[in-house]
């Protein structure tokens, strides 16, 4: 109503949406939107987000605005609707205009790449189609959109698509506001899209259809392709074929490490894993991840003729889980075939096409320099790849997935924080290194690069730098790096950047990193469980068995395991018989010849090892609780050489598993409590000792969970050290090789470890609320990417009373350490 009573006719207003809203059909999402509602006005791209101008109905108006975050498409998600009222102007119907390329403040967001569709997939496999069997077949719900886009605002002109002008029908498709390929960028067919190539040496090369024939013919027959996906280059071959399998392994030097299964379906792989309604959900959904999925221990020969045919054994030598993904791509569901196409592999081995920790292969020619020695054929195309993105993996815990990494399907989506920052890059580790920039209450995480450790993936940390810099329009005022002095992540950060530096102890930004993703603004502190491999710790040992009572602003160290020596640094993560030898030296246990450390150490390499020890020459004390897993496994006679990262861990959790829960139990401790009760280090006699009794383990108080029911055989010793607590493993070491001499199957003993691990995180975790009052607990680290221990100690410390932070949104090994770092380093500029 004016002034004057009389009503209103029309309105207009400025709406600009921010969030994820490009690159999702959200354009013609407003287009439909305002036709419905009799709006005129126009709707664009800009470098912040989108941003409409509408006129009509006054209560049109009202609805628009309301409903264009409440209506918007599936894979968009607006963060913000803001409107204002301008003056009418008079224009008559509605109109998506040329994109503004204004200069990005962190505003508007690019959407990660999306799996093919059902409507895409029901076009691939139509013959009426005219799409049918079109490699690069997409919409606007689905395909690639962060690996193709070059900058901002996304349009087609600033993807790798530009180079491929639409043909008259797919332009009248992509102006079409009734069609669902309105304005999708990636939009193409046969006529006009990317071409398909299939380069064999000392052959032609072979295009389209028949590229797609002979690849399938070649990987039948035993050869490794290479394939060009949206993020890189795979490596496939059939993983129904152990000789093919066992080729491939040979020419990546990939040792043991597991590779990743591509099942056409999920029929073809069900009667091989344990398959829950989580794990259903994120195979079948949009992100399509490799999902590690336990493998089961008594396949029936009727699930096995069931099942398509997968080398177990060659593809994932001795390790208790399976990794299985689904087709996400049209060329992944043509290779795999289509309904009617001659017989091929219904599963093939799918790996990143690189050696180990180096970065993805991305650029045509590289592939074909790079990947000769290790391929076959390559099975490619002419769409440029702007941005690297592995594979995700995704592991279900208790009905709860966690990332162990994250990349395609969830990068670049930005990770809400709950305390606004400043502009800010951070590092990552040197391992698995994902590096991040974030501003205002947001992060940006970049996919997977690698591990530091050599040019090229140098190279990739610059690119992915500039290109999260680029898309969120972040500037670094301040560069967060981890404390470790040698990180050459650090080092490239510092040099590229020349800002302030904060270093963050590795564990604290462990911790820091569970709590922000939970959504915890530091005013309260927290229990960081901190157990992984190889972190600096401030007194310049290798810290890695860590109890921290912390928050964004600092840390207390409660708790650590009992220092040993390091023999010879990455010699003894290597083989982890020296990490079992150093461990029995510490706890005072002979080097006796019936022990399975030292039967497989040669005698020269034993004297100088013990030479080593004896003097500390080349030894650096560590309290990692990866290594203490490398010196069970080795102990109980499952790994003593390890091939990749953490195998021998792995193939503990493992044994223990295959043992089974009903099992891993020793005999009772009918007499006292586990851990009894001692005075809290630098803290006295604790006054709230009677009040928190009912919840404290070392009292004698409720069953263990996960791994197997309490009291375990085998517990760790703990005392008072200064101001803090040491975990002390010897006892656990003599039990160990107790059970080792008696005759116990590894199993027995993995299991009994690991119910030790649980009773030790429930011990400390009780005195530390007792001495400090929190009371809650974040578990990450490395080690908690075992689902076995991260089961047990949460299902232990929720007993117990405690809240359990677990890792959900990003990993908890060294792939999650920059989103903590972004937070304590924000902390200390404030």
């Amino acid at each position: 109503m004016t002034s004057t009573g009389e009503s209103v006719a029309a309105a207009r207003r400025r709406v600009a949406v921010q969030g994820v809203v490009q690159g999702v059909g959200f354009r013609p999402f407003v287009y439909t939107l305002a036709t419905e509602l009799g709006l005129s006005g126009h709707v664009v791209n800009t470098g912040e987000g989108v941003l409409a101008e509408i006129e009509g109905p006054p209560d049109a108006v009202d609805v628009f605005c309301r409903r264009v975050a409440t209506d918007a498409p599936s894979p968009a998600a607006v963060d913000s609707v803001r409107h204002e009222a301008i003056a009418l102007s008079g224009t008559k119907g509605f109109v998506i205009t040329p994109s503004r390329a204004v200069a990005a403040r962190g505003a508007s967001l690019i959407p990660p790449d999306t799996a093919t569709c059902p409507r895409c997939v029901a076009e691939l496999r139509d013959p009426a189609d005219r799409r049918h069997r079109h490699p690069f077949i997409t919409c606007t719900g689905c395909g690639p959109r962060f690996t193709i886009a070059t900058a901002l605002p996304y349009d087609r002109a600033r993807t790798t698509m530009a180079g491929f002008p639409l043909c008259e029908r797919c332009e009248r498709e992509y102006g079409d506001p009734a069609d669902r390929r309105f304005h999708a960028q990636p939009v193409s067919c046969h006529d006009c899209g990317p071409r398909l190539s299939l380069i064999v040496p000392g052959a032609e090369p072979l295009g389209g259809g028949t590229a797609l024939v002979r690849a399938r013919e070649l990987l039948a027959g035993g050869a490794v392709l290479a394939v060009k996906g949206i993020g890189g280059y795979h490596l496939a071959c059939d993983a129904g074929d152990p000789a093919a399998v066992a080729l491939l392994r040979r020419r990546k030097r990939r040792g043991d490490k597991p590779f990743a299964v591509m099942a056409r379906d999920l029929t073809d792989i069900e009667p091989l894993v344990e398959l829950g309604a989580v794990e259903r959900e994120l195979l079948t959904g949009p992100v399509r991840p490799v999902v590690l999925l336990r493998r089961r221990t008594d396949i029936r020969a009727a699930d096995r003729e069931r099942a398509a045919p997968v080398a177990l054994e060659a593809v994932a030598p001795r390790c208790p889980d399976l990794g299985v993904l689904l087709p996400y791509t049209p060329l992944h569901h043509l290779l795999l075939g289509l309904p009617g196409d001659p017989p091929g592999p219904r599963v093939l081995v799918m790996t990143s096409a690189n050696l180990g920790g180096e970065p993805l292969v991305t650029d045509d020619g590289e592939a074909l320099e790079r990947l000769a020695p290790l391929v076959d054929g390559w099975l490619t195309h002419d769409r440029p790849i702007h941005v690297p993105c592995d594979d995700s993996v995704v592991r279900v815990v208790d009905g709860v997935p966690f990332p162990l990494r994250r990349a395609r399907g969830y990068v670049p989506a930005p990770i809400p924080l709950p305390l606004p920052v400043g502009p800010s890059l951070a590092a990552g580790g040197d391992l698995k290194n994902v590096l991040a920039v974030a501003e205002g209450r947001r992060a940006w995480l970049s996919g997977h690069i690698g591990d530091m450790d050599d040019l090229a993936t140098l190279t990739a940390f610059d690119r992915a730098a500039a290109h999260l810099g680029a898309l969120t329009g972040v500037t670094p005022a301040t560069v967060a790096v981890d404390r470790h002095p040698g990180y050459r992540s650090g080092a490239r950060a510092r040099r590229g950047y020349d800002r302030p530096v904060v270093r963050v102890q590795h564990h604290h930004a462990h911790v820091a990193s569970a709590m922000a993703e939970h959504g915890l603004d530091g005013g309260r502190q927290v229990i960081g469980v901190a157990f992984d491999g190889t972190g600096y710790g401030d007194d310049g040992a290798v810290w890695g068995g860590e109890v921290l009572i912390a928050d964004y602003t600092g840390y207390r160290r409660f708790a650590q395991l009992a220092y040993v020596p390091l023999p010879g640094g990455d010699a003894a993560v290597e083989r982890p018989y020296r990490m079992a030898l150093a461990h029995l030296r510490a706890a005072g246990i002979p080097w006796d010849r019936d022990l399975p450390p030292v039967a497989v150490c040669p005698d020269d390499e034993l004297r100088t090892l013990a030479h080593q020890l004896d003097t500390g020459l080349a030894c650096v004390p560590t309290s990692s609780m990866g290594r203490l897993f490398d010196a069970v496994s080795s102990l109980a006679g499952v790994r003593h050489r390890a091939g990749y990262e953490a195998q021998a861990a792995i193939e503990l959790e493992g044994a223990a598993h295959a043992h089974g829960p009903a099992r891993t139990h020793g005999p009772a401790h009918a007499h006292g409590p586990a851990y009894p009760d001692a005075p809290v280090p630098g803290h006295g006699p604790s006054s709230r000792h009677d009040s928190s009794s009912r919840h404290d383990p070392s009292s004698g108080g409720g069953p263990g969970h996960g791994v197997g029911p309490a009291p375990a055989a085998y517990r760790f010793a703990l005392r008072p050290h200064e101001d803090r607590w040491l975990a002390d493993p010897a006892p656990v070491l003599a039990a160990v090789v107790a059970d080792v001499r008696g005759g116990a199957a590894a199993g027995l003993v993995a299991a009994r470890f690991h119910h030790a691990v649980v009773d030790l995180v429930r011990a400390l975790c009780a005195r530390a609320r007792r001495a400090d009052g929190p009371g809650t607990v974040a578990l990450t680290g490395g080690v908690f990417g075992n689902a076995l221990l991260l089961s047990g100690c949460a299902r232990a410390l929720e007993t117990d009373g405690f809240t359990v932070l677990r890792h959900r949104n990003v990993p908890p090994g060294d792939g999650g350490l920059a989103l903590g770092q972004l937070m304590v380093a924000a902390r200390a500029v404030t």
